[in-house]
């Protein structure tokens, strides 16, 4: 788990996010990304099995999952589990070299980053926005 300095955080990003991809160094690189944009906690996890071992003990507000682990065939599982959570599911984003290949019943779980991707585009991809009183509180405090 990585945890981000004291600094002010972007009141959109989500406070916790699970990155489950098995490319260590895209992983590092996704970590580093998600701190420096405000994200308070990052966990790791290279497997299914991790990954769902994870989702036991702790509730993510985000998880980005990349389609095609080693271990599975597919990140298809972990999505189903983590849209099952309550009594609030976690945003998804899949991460993807195939956008194509993955079914609209799974698609429609959360949102599809398409491999390679920048920086911005995976923020925007877990970025949540504010609504209702949290938006008018948010904008009233700038």
């Amino acid at each position: 788990m990585v945890k981000a300095a004291s600094q002010p955080r972007d009141r959109t990003m989500p406070e916790c996010v699970l990155v489950v991809e098995d490319d260590t160094v895209l992983a590092l690189s996704m970590e580093q990304t998600l701190i420096e944009a405000g994200v308070k906690s990052v966990y790791s996890c290279a497997s299914t099995e991790e990954a769902v071992n994870h989702l036991r003990e702790k509730r993510p507000d985000a998880v980005i999952i990349d389609i095609h682990l080693a271990d599975a065939d597919d990140g298809y599982v972990i999505a189903e589990i983590v849209s099952l959570l309550s009594p609030r599911s976690p945003r998804i984003v899949f991460s993807t070299g195939s956008p194509k290949e993955i079914p609209a019943s799974v698609a429609k779980l959360g949102k599809i980053l398409e491999k390679p991707y920048q920086p911005e585009e995976l923020l925007a991809a877990i970025e949540g926005k504010p609504k209702g009183i949290l938006k008018r509180l948010i904008s009233s405090s700038n």
